[in-house]
């Protein structure tokens, strides 16, 4: 009997486990009619109603909305219409405008503001698949942050610890799918935003190759550094949705390079004998204090033996990373703040935070904004070349396991930044040199989740999935269901 089937057998009267099964499997329910949407939807809906009060993961919660797309997409499996991933729920991070529904973006500068009118790139690619948005995730303010303690809204809460973070800033998105609120969802990803709250939750993280995803190049971006990416359960779903994300027009020629095999088949037969890379270096200041976490190693050390016995070829890569990078970065990312448009009346409602990197940004000079750029573009080139000689690159997950809430300073904004590179140095440079990456998880350290981070040449997206599903194959125990949210 499948899981499918067996989905409707055990459950006839609705009550069910549809958030534990495999996206493959429950998407294949729904398009036999196994399991109507609009029950599916009700599920998920139950199960916010039951659990984000705990973890505060959603921000909006549409279920009116949900319930009216859940019919059309029942309308659209009956007729055998139906789009890639019809009939699925998800949820828009809180940065991404979904037409008829408020965008917060993290941020008391945003209460009140008018719904938005029109929906934004991702927005609009959730419902060319089919996927139905129940609602909006939780995000740092304007996700200049690694951990989701927004003023606006409360902190995010990490389901497997309800006193540590969940990460950020798509740290609302990583607490929903880790609690079973919804089965996937998007995020975005600038310097860490899609694999930081998965390696805290637990969870897979893609940030996708730089001008491969048609519903964001990276480019609408300062130094291309943003991307749309994907948080899911396993690397077996991320395959499902991932293949999903990177089909539409591409209208702009700085393209990321394609594989031939799809993620599915990448995962189902993944390539073996890879070169893969180890390196702990990070391309920030020893005087920051950023220093190896001896848990952090210890997952490494996992992942290391686990891809050894899958049969790659595993090495250290001996990378010595431009110490000038974080100035060039932080330059960026101040300006990235500065370009965030807030009403003159409430920039005093701004978090220090934000408010410390605009005032940096703005007092940039286009020149010396310039010169950070043409830095970070050497960083990349000279990164890649160094990288060449691999086919992934392996390095730590977050330094350690997720921080306890309130651990960022938070009236020190220069202390919070370096604080948060301390937890996060392995992060930012990928989206420097416009690579792809995934958040992968590997065992637990005092209960919490730890994992490591793969990287890949551009355009090997699939490579990683593949070498990322032989660690979780061999690791069964490295991902567990938050106690209370099963």
């Amino acid at each position: 009997m499948t899981r499918g089937s067996a989905l409707t057998c055990r459950y006839p009267q609705g009550m069910s486990d549809w958030h534990r099964a495999p996206l493959s499997e429950l998407h294949a329910s729904l398009r036999r009619g196994d399991i109507a949407v609009a029950d599916l939807v009700r599920h998920y809906l139950n199960r916010i109603t039951e659990h984000n009060s705990s973890i505060n993961a959603l921000v909006h919660v549409a279920g009116d909305y949900a319930l009216e797309h859940a019919e059309r997409s029942q309308s659209s499996i009956s007729a055998l219409d139906t789009p890639a991933l019809s009939g699925l729920p998800s949820a828009d991070k809180d940065l991404v405008a979904r037409a008829g529904m408020p965008t917060g973006y993290g941020s008391l500068t945003s209460k009140g503001l008018p719904v938005a009118t029109t929906s934004d790139p991702m927005a609009l690619w959730l419902d060319q698949v089919g996927a139905i948005s129940i609602g909006k995730t939780a995000t740092s303010e304007f996700g200049m942050s690694a951990s989701t303690e927004s003023l606006a809204s409360g902190p995010t809460r990490n389901p497997h610890d309800l006193k540590r973070s969940a990460g950020g800033s798509s740290g609302g998105a990583a607490a929903a799918v880790a609690a079973g609120l919804v089965p996937f969802a998007p995020g975005s990803d600038g310097g860490g935003s899609i694999r930081i709250p998965a390696f805290a939750c637990g969870l897979v993280g893609w940030k996708p190759s730089r001008g491969l995803i048609p519903a964001g190049s990276g480019w609408e971006s300062i130094a291309g550094l943003v991307v749309p990416g994907l948080i899911t359960r396993s690397v077996t779903d991320l395959a499902y949705v991932a293949e999903q994300l990177i089909h539409g027009d591409l209208h702009w020629s700085t393209q990321a390079p394609r594989e031939a095999r799809t993620y599915s088949r990448a995962i189902e037969s993944p390539v073996r004998g890879l070169t893969i890379g180890v390196t702990t270096a990070a391309p920030w200041p020893a005087s920051w204090g950023v220093e190896p976490d001896a848990e952090a190693v210890r997952a490494l050390d996992i992942a290391k033996n686990a891809l050894v016995d899958a049969g790659h070829f595993v090495r250290e890569l001996p990378w010595r990373p431009d110490q000038s990078y974080a100035e060039n970065f932080l330059t960026v990312w101040a300006a990235s703040a500065a370009s965030v448009a807030v009403p003159a009346a409430r920039e005093d409602s701004l978090e220090p935070l934000t408010r410390f990197l605009r005032e940096r940004g703005q007092e940039t000079s286009a020149v010396d904004l310039a010169a950070a750029v043409a830095a970070l573009r050497l960083f990349e080139r000279t990164t890649i070349e160094t990288f060449s000689g691999c086919d992934v690159v392996m390095t730590p997950g977050l330094n350690g396991p997720a921080p306890a809430l309130g651990w960022l300073d938070a009236t020190n904004p220069e202390r919070n930044f370096r604080q948060q590179v301390q937890l996060t140095p392995w992060t930012s440079f990928v989206n420097v040199a416009g690579l792809p990456a995934l958040a992968v998880p590997v065992t637990y350290a005092r209960g919490l989740p730890l994992g490591v981070q793969l990287i890949g040449r551009p355009g090997g997206d699939g490579t990683l999935m593949g070498a990322a599903q032989q660690i979780s194959e061999r690791l069964p125990e490295a991902q567990k269901w938050p106690q209370g949210f099963e």
